[in-house]
């Protein structure tokens, strides 16, 4: 599909006053219909195995997916062969992480952080049952990570650093230049969950000293499925697969590529290489135009997490009084998030939140507004409209917890 016809597409969607308002872009991001037009044909007339090497047909699709590979390594400042697809960034960080536990025998620590994604606090967690030691920072009220107290935690025994590049629930972005340079000089190896990050803010690994970096496709408007590890070409020797099998992708992650998925994720990350600066100008704008207008509305609100070192799409926002699964089941036709949409199932408020020295009742009265590239000013101004209304309905009307409770059980 061509600019003009996505800008038509998103006019006719313009048009009809009653559509759900997607605000939900870190849980995931609507696939760009410019990629799912360059998807297509390799459902179908350009099918192939990419692994079956005696025909044209699995040549062509080879060639496909090393399209892919060289977009996506693109994106990241990584050489192609340093990319390994994956089925997501979950799967990439637990190869990460469990791929080089054990890689220095004289190095059984790992590092991480308090907010990190729950796969990745998780692989730690079994690891350390295995027999590795593992440490867990603390963050600062912002959420970012104090490099001092980083610095401190690190020591000869140290094998690996895990820090997310961008918080999936508050946005911020950590300071990972220097976290790398730091981990370098000490030869320390740096693993970064960018699910968040890649196609959002500039990354490049090798000017940030980054030897593990984990992808998703369907966070940058790519197809959900599909992901990858940047691996350092050193490290790939000795690297631990997570499964055996028939040794595709260098051996280091076996299974047959699904060859429309790797072809959707290359596109579009050849798209945010082009586009990323101007999109994030724009969301950015619209996200300050958003707090700006439900301040207005309610001057209590609070912000969680630091407004500056953020991603553009990204609000965090505590309203005081209000307990947000209430709030968003007023709200149906608004899609946002009380916390990260891996860990929905769970009653308890955000770990993330209680991280950042939140109470339980600012905690739960937090929700998570994402914005990305099909968001528009309409979009903004009915969401606070609508927000702001039912927050002071909510907090005048005695019985409104009881409607919604009533609500939620018919």
């Amino acid at each position: 599909m061509s600019t003009s016809a996505m800008q038509a597409m998103t006019e006719r969607r313009l048009q009809c006053e009653d559509a759900p308002i997607y605000l939900d872009y870190q849980a995931t991001a609507p696939t760009d219909p410019r990629v799912v037009d360059i998807m297509l044909p390799f459902f179908t007339s350009r099918f192939g195995n990419p692994h079956a090497r005696q025909h044209s047909v699995g040549w062509a699709a080879e060639d496909a997916v090393e399209t892919a590979r060289r977009q996506v390594a693109a994106l990241i400042g990584a050489k192609p062969s340093e990319i390994v697809f994956t089925s997501g960034a979950t799967e990439a960080n637990n190869l990460a992480i469990k791929g080089v536990a054990g890689f220095d025998p004289r190095r059984d620590e790992i590092v991480t952080v308090v907010t990190e994604h729950i796969c990745v606090l998780e692989t730690c967690a079994r690891l350390q049952a295995g027999g590795m030691r593992v440490t867990v920072l603390p963050v600062k009220v912002n959420g970012l990570i104090d490099l001092d107290r980083l610095a401190a935690a690190l020591t000869e025994k140290t094998a690996l650093v895990s820090v997310m590049a961008v918080n999936n629930e508050i946005g911020v972005i950590q300071p990972l230049a220097e976290i790398g340079r730091m981990c370098r000089q000490r030869g320390i190896l740096l693993h970064s969950d960018a699910a968040q990050a890649a196609g959002i803010i500039a990354l490049d690994v090798e000017a940030m000293n980054i030897d593990l970096m984990s992808l998703s496709g369907h966070k940058l408007h790519g197809p959900m499925g599909i992901g990858a590890l940047y691996v350092r070409q050193e490290l790939q020797r000795g690297f631990s697969p997570l499964f055996d099998g028939g040794g595709q992708e260098r051996g280091l992650r076996s299974g047959t590529l699904p060859l429309p998925l790797c072809v959707g994720f290359g596109a579009a990350c050849e798209i945010a290489s082009l586009e990323m600066a101007a999109e994030a100008a724009r969301v950015v704008a619209l996200r300050d135009v958003m707090l700006a207008g439900l301040r207005r509305r309610l001057p209590d609100i609070q912000v969680n997490g630091d407004i500056t070192a953020r991603v553009a799409g990204n609000l965090n926002i505590a309203f005081p009084g209000v307990d947000a699964e209430d709030l968003m089941t007023a709200l149906p036709d608004i899609a946002m998030s009380s916390g990260a949409a891996c860990s929905s199932a769970s009653l308890e408020p955000s770990y993330v939140l209680r991280a950042l020295g939140l109470d339980e009742a600012l905690a739960r009265a937090s929700l998570r507004i994402g914005l990305g590239r099909f968001t528009t000013a309409r979009d903004i101004d009915r969401a606070v409209a609508r927000m702001a209304d039912e927050v002071e309905r909510l907090r005048d009307v005695p019985n409104a917890k009881s409607d919604i409770e009533l609500f939620k059980s018919s």
